[in-house]
Order: structure tokens, then sequence, then C-alpha cells
């Protein structure tokens, strides 16, 4: 279910271009208000009436804005807690690039496994196929 946007940022309008326009509303309010100059993924997303996976997803270039704002606010202080978020997030991509690569091995050997089941259960018939047609008896063997 699509969350509702703001009546001041017409549905009408992209989700990237309500994104936006929320973005700039939110960096105004913020600013014009003193507080610290911090804003979420949550509120903006709030604000466009769009969900935050699809904001992760699909418009990376408004969450890079938002990261830029949100980074604006940080002391000399902050600064090596920075390096080590980025340095995080430098990881957490690799950590995501490799998980896909994963997964895309799971999806090719899932295949792989359910065409094997796949043939063996066709051999399995053709087999029992044959047998019928040769009407074999079974053979006494003896031992010496």
């Amino acid at each position: 279910m699509a969350k509702q946007p703001r009546p001041d940022i017409p549905a009408r309008y992209s989700a990237a271009d309500r994104l936006r326009q929320a973005l700039t509303t939110l960096t105004q309010r913020k600013s014009n208000l003193g507080e610290p100059q911090y804003a979420t993924a949550a509120e903006l997303c709030r604000l466009a009436g769009v969900s935050r996976n699809s904001l992760y997803r699909y418009h990376s270039e408004t969450l890079k804005a938002l990261r830029k704002f949100q980074c604006r606010g940080l002391t000399r202080q902050d600064f090596s807690d920075t390096r080590t978020v980025e340095l995080l997030r430098t990881e957490n991509a690799s950590l995501h690039e490799k998980m896909a690569k994963l997964a895309g091995l799971v999806d090719h050997y899932y295949s792989a496994y359910r065409e094997a089941i796949a043939l063996l259960e066709r051999r399995d018939r053709e087999l029992a196929g044959v047998r019928r047609r040769l009407d074999l008896k079974p053979v006494v063997v003896k031992h010496w």
C-alpha cells in the first residue's frame, strides 16, 4: 500500500519530484527552526508519501543529497566517526555485492537441481515402459 503524500505536494508529480520537494521543505524547515541540521530518511519519505524501500532502491541521488545535508551539521569531533561510517558503508556495499552473487549461485544450483530431478523422473518412466514391454520373468540363479 503506497503512502499518501502531503496535500501541499500533489500526487500527480513523480516520486522523484515529490522527494525533491520534500527534501527542500525539510532542509528549509530545519534551517529556519535553528534545530540541529539533521533529517531522517523516514521523515523525508513521510513528507513525500514514498516508501523508504523505494527511496533506497530507486532514488539514490535524493538519498545522497539527504546524506550530504545530514553531514553538513557535523563538528570536527564527529569527523573521525564519519570516516568510520564511510569505511563501514564501503564494506557494506562490498558485502551487498557478494550477497547478490551468492543469491545468483543459489538460483543457478536450484535450477540445476530441479532439472536433474525432472530428468531422473523421465528416465524412471522410460525404464518402467521398457520393463513392461520385455515382460521379464524372474530367473533362478543356482549357486555352485
